[in-house]
């Protein structure tokens, strides 16, 4: 059964939000996890989700909370749903194996091990899981007989750092990152040295590899706009590169085949906080970014929503460090968060914009 957090929300007026700023609600959001395993009802609205603007009131509902939906992973990443089998698929990538909830009946059961450490997971358009794999240092498919496909594992005769994030394309084609985290830790599948630069790389409906950009230091989360025209890429290279932004990039789309015109889309930083780390993200309808932004603390760490222009418009607070969404259910409006050692959910008036 899911555990419904103790939260609330209410209308956040500006002045509401010069107070969470200064650190009125750190309190709310560091007891939030005790207050879920006590399983005790809470009074709406949901405190630990605010309106930074006025823009972000239309995707709020009063009578929805943030929900635990597990907790026990070590380090829990790559949420995707498949909406034919109505289930949430994630990563635990230390313990090498993937993880299934059922909608149904709120069933949690180990869905694959060992996995190749794998990290990122999206369904094609075809409803098959492809997962980027640590340990293998591969991209993966895995059809609905049950075999694996091999989809990329070299680039000019190289192995891949580790594919990280993955997302898809109408066209068929596969676009992929590759930081190399889970070659730098045996925690998360390996040790070995990087031969690649990090990079973006797309895998053409025909598998011919093509490297897109290697103009960031850590690429790492990746999604689409609705409309396909962009690509929104998270920099975490702060991790190892002292000079790296914290921030997210967007590129234009062209030809569905190549990206031009990178820029800085969002930088990371929350007035009176910091910046954080932008890890995973997916974009809603209305062309909103929901990205899983932490590894600065209380009142910080949670899903950051920013709105086409950049503008941060809203934040859903949790009480430990978020790394990837996704946006499931048969509404494709309960966004499923992947959260250190837990799964949350919330309902919001916001759909995804593409397919998990």
């Amino acid at each position: 059964m899911e555990t419904t957090l103790k939260q609330t929300t209410s209308n956040v007026s500006r002045r509401g939000w010069m107070q969470f700023a200064s650190g009125s609600l750190a309190a709310a959001a560091a007891s939030s996890l005790e207050r879920a395993r006590a399983q005790a009802p809470l009074r709406y609205p949901d405190p630990h989700i605010i309106s930074v603007t006025k823009a972000f009131d239309k995707y709020r509902i009063s009578s929805a909370a943030i929900e635990l939906i597990t907790t026990g992973m070590r380090w829990a990443e790559g949420p995707a749903w498949c909406g034919g089998g109505n289930y949430l698929i994630w990563s635990d990538i230390p313990n090498d194996r993937q993880m299934r909830w059922l909608q149904d009946d709120g069933h949690v059961s180990v869905f694959r091990h060992p996995c190749g450490y794998s990290n990122g997971n999206t369904f094609d358009w075809q409803g098959r899981l492809l997962s980027c794999e640590h340990q293998t240092r591969r991209v993966v498919r895995y059809e609905h007989d049950g075999t694996l496909t091999v989809l990329a594992e070299t680039y000019n005769g190289k192995p891949f750092n580790a594919p990280n994030d993955i997302t898809v394309h109408p066209n068929g084609s596969i676009w992929f990152t590759d930081p190399g985290y889970g070659q730098l830790v045996i925690y998360e599948g390996g040790r070995h040295p990087l031969e690649l630069k990090e990079a973006v790389y797309r895998i053409a409906p025909d598998g011919k590899i093509e490297k897109l950009v290697d103009d960031m230091y850590k690429p790492n989360g990746i999604c689409f706009s609705p409309d396909y025209h962009k690509l929104y890429i998270c920099d975490t290279g702060a991790t190892h590169y002292p000079d790296a932004p914290k921030n997210i990039r967007v590129y234009d789309v062209v030809d569905e085949r190549r990206l031009a015109n990178g820029r800085q889309f969002i930088s990371t930083e929350l007035a009176g906080k910091g910046a954080g780390l932008a890890d995973g993200m997916r974009a809603d309808k209305d062309g909103n970014i929901w990205a899983g932004c932490g590894w600065v603390g209380e009142g910080y760490d949670g899903v950051h929503v920013f709105s086409p222009a950049g503008e941060r418009i809203g934040l859903i607070l949790l009480p430990e460090v978020p790394a990837n969404l996704c946006f499931g259910g048969p509404q494709r409006n309960r966004l499923f968060i992947a959260a250190s050692q837990s799964i949350y959910s919330l309902y919001v008036e916001a759909q995804g914009a593409h397919n998990c």
